[in-house]
């Protein structure tokens, strides 16, 4: 009597063949996925760090964001600089409001020394400009924290007389969330001091 069923041992043993089959596959998968890993792995401790000046290990990323964040603090130095001391009777108000944003109360407690000394009430008595000819910072990091210490060059001109002067000034900074646009780098300026200003030139217009 034929049967429709084929023999139970022929697809037990094919049954088997493809479970076997299928593990030895995933075997070699596993092996293929393991190797790669490990040698995107080994490319990538080749490639992603860097020799510090000392000779120690610094990650590529931990360089790139120290070389982002130097970038930054330079650009809200010379924009912090600028909007504090180029000023004239028409802008300073705006001006000073601006630099408020980008320091803490060491800024705060500047500006309230100088309004209270009468430098701004000079600025609109006798149609002072102050202008900044240039700003250049240093930046110096110690255990994560960073300093800097700026020199900017201005002139005060009284109409007959232009005095350049040069003011050394320090402070640390720190990060704080971005505010846009009054505070775009995400960093404050704490600690700020005016150290040094001296006159460098004077200079007489004749009428």
């Amino acid at each position: 009597m034929k049967t429709p069923y084929k023999n139970i041992y022929a697809i037990l043993k094919l049954n088997r063949f493809i479970v076997l089959a299928v593990i030895i596959c995933a075997t070699l998968s596993g092996i293929f996925s393991v190797w790669m890993t490990f040698n995107i792995h080994k490319k990538a401790l080749n490639s992603t760090f860097a020799i510090n000046t000392d000779g120690s290990i610094i990650p590529l990323k931990l360089v790139t964001q120290k070389e982002n964040f130097k970038v930054e603090a330079l650009a809200h130095l010379e924009l912090f600089h600028t909007y504090f001391y180029n000023i004239d009777a028409s802008n300073y108000e705006k001006n000073l409001k601006k630099a408020l944003w980008l320091g803490n109360s060491s800024v705060d407690n500047l500006y309230r020394q100088k309004k209270a000394d009468g430098v701004y009430n000079r600025l609109l008595q006798y149609s002072l400009v102050q202008k900044v000819l240039s700003i250049d910072s240093q930046i110096n990091e110690q255990n994560g924290q960073y300093s800097f210490r700026t020199i900017t060059l201005f002139e005060i001109n009284r109409g007959s007389i232009i005095d350049t002067y040069e003011l050394i000034s320090t402070g640390n900074l720190i990060t704080v969330d971005r505010n846009f646009p009054n505070n775009p780098h995400g960093l404050l300026i704490t600690d700020y001091f005016e150290n040094t200003l001296k006159i460098i030139s004077n200079e007489s217009r004749k009428e």
